[in-house]
């Protein structure tokens, strides 16, 4: 590890979350409110009072729009998508100390990653629901499901636990990085967790260790001085 990354008593990687924490407001809620088909308001109540799971929510949202509308979804989306201040250094940061940087996004591919392209950031460190068109509506597919050891049982949809537990925790320092419902579940098996919104709040509320950021400058801040060691 470099001078930086020995601070942390294991090699650190980082697993960041896409809609509302690389973008500064959540996609998918976006559009939804944007071309407001009947019924997503609903829907979007239920996955939060989770009486309905994201995986369902989601894919039930998507299938209120026409399959036709893709180039008009994605293109609201790539126009209107604002990406939080810092993100590039973030990643320039992950470069210089050798610290793998992954995406565990749980938007969609056909707007994930053109949004990402610039970036650079390889295909395969990039984890995100998939979209079917062929149909009427639009389907959305599930690449990267729950694995066995998922508490949600199928519920999530791309499961952030499943990707995480690729890295071994006696071998890795796990950190997550996001905003919201999405990354509860990963938040509870890291090391550390970079949050924003929500996720601060059901980290203060389960006592789990984290530090609010609202820009990736501050991320780095804390990862140059050993995350909770600053």
């Amino acid at each position: 590890m470099s001078g930086t990354t020995a601070k942390f008593p294991r090699q650190p990687v980082l697993f960041c979350d896409f809609d509302g924490t690389i973008t500064l407001s959540d996609n998918i809620i976006a559009v939804m409110k944007h071309f407001n088909p009947p019924g997503w308001d609903e829907i979007v109540q239920e996955i939060i009072t989770d009486t309905k799971s994201v995986k369902q929510g989601v894919g039930e949202m998507f299938a209120l729009l026409p399959a036709s509308m893709k180039d008009e979804v994605r293109n609201y989306i790539l126009t209107s998508a604002g990406i939080r201040p810092g993100f590039a250094e973030l990643l320039d940061w992950c470069k210089t100390h050798d610290v793998p940087f992954y995406v565990t996004s749980g938007g969609i591919d056909f707007f994930v990653h053109p949004l990402l392209a610039p970036f650079g950031i390889p295909a395969d460190h990039v984890y995100c629901n998939g979209s079917d068109f062929s149909g009427d509506r639009i389907r959305i597919t599930w690449p990267y499901d729950c694995d066995d050891h998922c508490d949600n049982r199928g519920r999530c949809g791309m499961c952030k636990t499943a990707v995480i537990r690729r890295f071994p925790a006696d071998s890795h320092y796990r950190i997550l990085i996001g905003d919201s419902v999405t990354d509860f579940p990963g938040a509870k098996i890291v090391d550390l967790v970079f949050s924003r919104s929500h996720l601060t709040d059901k980290c203060q509320e389960l006592g789990l260790p984290h530090l609010p950021f609202e820009t990736f400058h501050d991320v780095i801040h804390h990862l140059e001085q050993g995350g909770l060691r600053s």
